[in-house]
C-alpha cells in the first residue's frame, strides 16, 4: 500500500518537475530552513541547561526565538515534502529517512511534553536556573535534533 502510493506520488507532474527542474534549489531552502531551526532550537535548549543566555528570563528569550524556528520549521517541512515527492519510492525504504522520521516525532513528543508540562511552571524558574525536567527537555532536545540532522544528511548516500 505505501510503495503503491510512493510510486503514484513519485509519478506527479509535481514530483517530476522537482527531480529534474528544482530538487538543488529545493534542497538549499531545506538547508537553510533547518539550519534557522536548529539554532533556534540550540539557543533555547542552551538556556534550559544554563549554557548560554543566563540573564535572560527563559520566557523573554523564547517568545522572541520561536516563532522564526516555527517559520523555518515549515519552510524545512514544506521543502522536505517536495524533496521526497521527487523519488517517493526510494525514500520510503532508506533507513537513515525513516528514523529521521522516527526521530522528528521524538522531538515532536518531547516538545510537546515541554509546553504542555514542565513549562506550565515557568514562573518559579523563568529567570533562575530551570527545573530538571526543562534541562532534560533541552538536552533531549538538542540530542535529537543533531541526530535528526545527521540521518537528513545520511539519507542521499544509502
Amino acid at each position: 500500500m505505501i510503495e503503491q502510493l510512493a510510486s503514484w506520488l513519485k509519478n506527479t507532474p509535481l514530483a517530476m518537475s522537482v527531480a529534474e527542474n528544482w530538487f538543488s534549489q529545493i534542497e538549499s531552502v531545506h538547508v537553510i530552513a533547518l539550519a534557522l531551526v536548529a539554532g533556534t532550537i540550540f539557543t533555547v535548549d542552551a538556556r534550559l541547561l544554563g549554557l548560554a543566555s543566563r540573564n535572560l528570563g527563559f520566557t523573554y528569550l523564547s517568545k522572541r526565538l520561536l516563532p522564526w524556528t516555527w517559520f523555518a520549521f515549515v519552510l524545512a517541512a514544506l521543502s522536505g515534502g517536495l524533496m521526497f515527492t521527487s523519488d517517493a519510492t526510494r525514500y520510503v525504504k532508506n533507513t537513515p529517512f525513516l528514523i529521521k522520521m522516527s526521530l522528528l516525532v521524538l522531538a515532536g513528543l518531547n516538545m510537546a511534553y515541554f509546553q504542555f508540562v514542565t513549562l506550565r511552571g515557568v514562573s518559579r524558574w523563568d529567570v533562575g536556573r530551570p527545573v530538571r525536567a526543562a534541562r532534560v527537555a533541552g538536552a533531549l532536545s538538542i540530542l535529537l535534533w543533531t541526530a535528526i540532522i545527521t540521518c537528513g544528511r545520511w539519507i542521499g548516500f544509502v
